[in-house]
């Protein structure tokens, strides 16, 4: 026993894991350098906090996001993939221990006359113990290396979580936005139609009164409809954004809060989006994580594959009795016990060799997926900067023209009180009014929109779940 114990010590401390040690992959200086698109409402002077919906200021959203983080059924599904991957690294670390099963037998039988011992009974019970201990020294690293691969899995169905998490985030912000935007712009809608409805009741009147002809109140009249025919396209958006809220944060549709449709203003954000750089985007992302975790597990697997060139070397014991009746088990009943190395050693090397080309034919691929990852992300960040920068831009000179029109109809509305214009002329400039603060209402929409696009690019959303 001594000398077991004494070669089991020198093999594992003699011990090497064999296939490549995992280096993680170096990222090029330039991808780590500030952002290429930035404008005045983003700023790199500070990565963005992992909380980004809270620079809205408005809590009503601060609650829809924890509700979303806590309940939804996506994340509840990534959470328990990653459960799943905890149970495979317990399963495989547990090989690192002895191997101990516990056997046993007994049948009730009659022996011939011939085989009966003097004096014993020619019916009795067999009855067979056993117990059996085994230990696979690790001397090349076969285990070891299938725990690295085991928790890089884990890692990555971290990652996997969280990146579902940012993504529950992002779209819990956005069905919210979509809903308020689509609210407000309904309530722009509809002063349109009230105006032209307006509009076409002075028309008629006009023309009971020969000033005007039937073509011009029958334009009048088609331009009422089709600006009508607006309102149920936006009514169905605002509903829509409100269900996609409800399954978001683990609702039934009638159970999403009453103040929740109350909201009819546009998400505003009246602070720079702090989007540090390259450098901090990469480590944010999960996605980004999860790619890296994945090539980890793929170069340890490359290991465990060229583990298989070499014996398996496993030390086992066991210890039995076998004998007739319970009485005897542990007493006049023989004790049998075998102590002693197993070595398996597979001669056809070929399949060995062909996983471990497979293995490392996988660790490319996930180095080129990793690589991709990368540029991936920083695609989506400066796109949603540039997209970000030109819809404040837009937005910009649509405020202008609203300006403007805001401008016109406060001089017409003067006149017409001095009697210098008619009616129709002030509800036309009311109207043109009207249709500005529409598009201006559209862009806030889009704005909002592209915010929390830039901000799910960013990758935060994840850090306090």
């Amino acid at each position: 026993m001594r000398l077991l114990l004494a070669a089991v010590s020198a093999l594992t401390l003699s011990a090497c894991a064999v296939g490549p040690n995992y280096v993680a992959p170096a990222t090029r200086p330039v991808a780590a350098a500030p952002f290429v698109s930035t404008s005045v409402a983003a700023t790199p002077a500070a990565a963005i906090d992992g909380d980004w919906w809270r620079l809205y200021n408005d809590p009503l959203l601060d609650r829809l996001v924890a509700d979303a983080l806590t309940a939804n059924t996506d994340i509840r599904v990534a959470v328990a993939r990653l459960e799943r991957a905890l149970a495979s690294l317990h399963e495989v670390r547990a090989n690192r221990t002895p191997q101990i099963n516990v056997g046993g037998s007994a049948q009730y039988g009659r022996l011939p006359g011939a085989q009966r011992a003097p004096g014993a009974d020619r019916e009795n019970w067999n009855v067979d113990t056993g117990l059996d201990v085994a230990y696979e020294v690790d001397l090349f690293g076969r285990i070891s290396r299938n725990i690295e691969a085991a928790t890089g899995d884990v890692g990555a169905a971290e990652a996997d979580a969280n990146a579902v998490r940012v993504a529950v985030a992002a779209e819990t912000a956005r069905a919210y936005a979509d809903a308020a935007s689509s609210a407000e712009r309904l309530g722009v809608a509809q002063r349109i139609v009230d105006l032209l409805d307006r509009s076409v009741t002075l028309m008629k009147k006009r023309e009971a009164a020969g000033l005007q002809t039937p073509l011009d109140t029958a334009r009048i009249a088609a331009l009422r409809d089709q600006r009508a025919a607006d309102i149920p396209s936006l009514q169905a958006q605002r509903q829509s954004a409100l269900f996609r809220l409800a399954t978001l944060t683990g609702r039934a549709p009638q159970e999403l809060p009453s103040e929740v449709a109350a909201r009819t203003t546009t998400l505003k954000l009246d602070t720079p989006i702090p989007v540090g750089d390259g450098q901090a985007l990469l480590a944010r992302r999960p996605d980004v994580h999860a790619a890296e975790r994945r090539l980890a597990a793929a170069t340890a697997r490359i290991g465990v594959a060229t583990a298989d060139l070499y014996p398996r070397i496993t030390l086992g014991g066991s210890v039995g009795s076998s004998g007739s009746g319970f009485g005897n088990l542990f007493g006049a009943n023989p004790l049998t016990w075998l102590l002693g190395p197993l070595v398996n050693w597979s001669i056809n090397q070929g399949p060995a060799r062909a996983r471990i080309a497979g293995a490392e034919a996988d660790s490319k691929a996930a180095l080129a997926t990793f690589d991709g990852t990368v540029l991936n992300a920083l695609e989506e960040t400066e796109t949603a900067l540039t997209v970000y920068a030109r819809a404040l831009e837009r937005r910009a000179a649509l405020q202008s023209a609203t300006d403007a029109a805001e401008t016109a109809a406060r001089i017409t509305r003067a006149r017409q009180r001095e009697g210098q214009v008619d009616s129709l002329e002030l509800l036309d400039a009311e109207r043109t009014l009207a249709d500005a603060q529409a598009s201006l209402a559209a862009a806030d929409a889009a704005i909002s929109r592209a915010q929390v696009d830039l901000f799910r690019a960013l990758g935060g959303g994840w850090q306090k779940a």
